[in-house]
């Protein structure tokens, strides 16, 4: 059934990446649509398959012969989150564009209380109440966010939690270039730099149970201090401008 708690709010774009997703795909539209399948300003569900090997791309195929609303985006080749972030940014046509994963990290029924909260003037970013995580991946996560408040004075309770609610007029104003997971840093700092306030809302964190992540992988940690430090030699521009490298095929 779908929610009956979403109050008016400006039209509403969700992003999600994809990557090798198919046992997540089905979950995750049912989730989305039983709180917005009556809401006249939800505009789009825009699905970014980042060259799934499985059948990510033809269950999303199928759920949009059942809602116009969902819009698939194919990268031919897997070029990482950040650069399926990007696509899917690009696209939106939303005043606000929620991102998140596929996994379904949060309940989806407290999104209308992150709307609530948006403004034209912050970016609404989830954190963990909750880690759920082991030792590794907590210590990782603690030294990521001592580097971005020491190099960049970014402070916040949650980088990388998949859940971040930004106006158009902050993304129409961005230069991303991150095709890993440093994206949702860059994010953030390109709304701070812009004066965006960030406000932050706690939720429970749902780990993942089909499917892999990759975050706390060596290559994918190494991947993300590299991001780091060619944004450090871009963090002097002045104008900003949300680009996509590539020309997306939709499915």
């Amino acid at each position: 059934m779908p929610s009956d708690n979403c109050a008016p709010h400006p039209s509403l774009s969700i992003v999600v990446p994809l990557y090798n997703e198919e046992a997540n795909i089905e979950t995750l539209i049912k989730a989305i649509f039983a709180v917005f399948s009556t809401d006249a300003n939800f505009l789009e569900l825009i699905l970014v398959d980042d060259g799934s090997h499985d059948h990510t791309a033809a269950l999303a195929r199928q759920a949009i012969a059942c809602d116009s609303r969902i819009r698939l985006l194919s990268h031919t080749e897997n070029r990482g989150l950040g650069a399926a972030i990007r696509t899917g940014l690009a696209a939106a046509e939303g005043e606000l564009v929620l991102y998140t994963d596929a996994d379904l990290p949060f309940d989806f029924q407290l999104i209308p209380q992150l709307l609530a909260r948006a403004t034209d003037n912050n970016i609404v970013i989830g954190y963990r109440a909750n880690r759920g995580e082991g030792l590794r991946r907590w210590v990782l996560t603690k030294g990521y966010h001592l580097l971005c408040y020491c190099a960049f004075r970014l402070r916040v309770r949650d980088i990388n939690f998949a859940c971040k609610l930004l106006p158009r007029r902050a993304l129409s104003r961005m230069k991303l270039h991150s095709e890993g997971s440093f994206i949702d840093a860059e994010m953030l700092l390109e709304g701070q730099r812009q004066g965006f306030e960030i406000t932050e809302f706690p939720l429970t964190y749902y780990p993942r149970v089909c499917g892999i992540s990759t975050l706390s992988r060596p290559a994918v940690v190494v991947g993300i201090l590299k991001e780091m430090l060619r944004y450090a030699g871009r963090k002097n521009q002045t104008s900003y401008e949300l680009v996509e490298e590539t020309d997306p095929k939709r499915g």
